[in-house]
């Protein structure tokens, strides 16, 4: 099976580059396991989509803001995104770009083996190499969610 683990974020936007930082421990952790590759991005939508591509399971980290306190971790699925979140009206939301890809006949990890590890963001306006201290606080417990999800991705991974 080859999975792919996937940090996104802005590098120089506060709390939004907690998906890096979550990858950037991951890929120490993970360095010389077969069948995983740590990579980090900056995009979602369809070019997220198009990273997922050869893939038989994805995880992907992201910071995230639901007005829970921040440093929450949430894990979600695809079809838990309820909005396109991009600048571009060009673009489509995880889901949709998931269900294009595969009708183009691209292999896709399905939804049920699409894991998102979600750090609630306290500040993803304001430039910054920082992390705000609860989102920093955050990142073991997040490096952990996933390490528990590529050891055990059944039975909820098959939901």
């Amino acid at each position: 099976m080859k999975t792919l683990v996937l940090g996104l974020g802005n590098p120089i936007v506060s709390d939004d580059s907690v998906g890096l930082r979550v990858a950037a421990e991951l890929r120490t952790r993970l360095a010389g396991v077969e069948g995983i590759e740590v990579d980090e991005d900056y995009w979602g939508g369809l070019r997220l989509m198009e990273r997922m591509i050869g893939y038989d399971r994805a995880v992907v980290i992201d910071a995230i803001q639901t007005g829970a306190p921040p440093g929450t971790i949430h894990r979600l699925r695809p079809a838990d995104l309820p909005t396109q979140r991009s600048a571009s009206a060009h673009d489509a939301n995880l889901p949709t770009a998931l269900a294009l890809g595969r009708q183009a006949g691209m292999h896709l990890p399905p939804d049920a083996a699409v894991a998102l590890v979600a750090v609630e963001a306290a500040d993803i306006l304001n430039f910054g190499e920082q992390l705000t201290p609860e989102v920093e606080a955050a990142i073991p417990r997040a490096v952990q969610l996933v390490l528990e999800i590529l050891a055990n991705p059944a039975p909820e991974d098959a939901r």
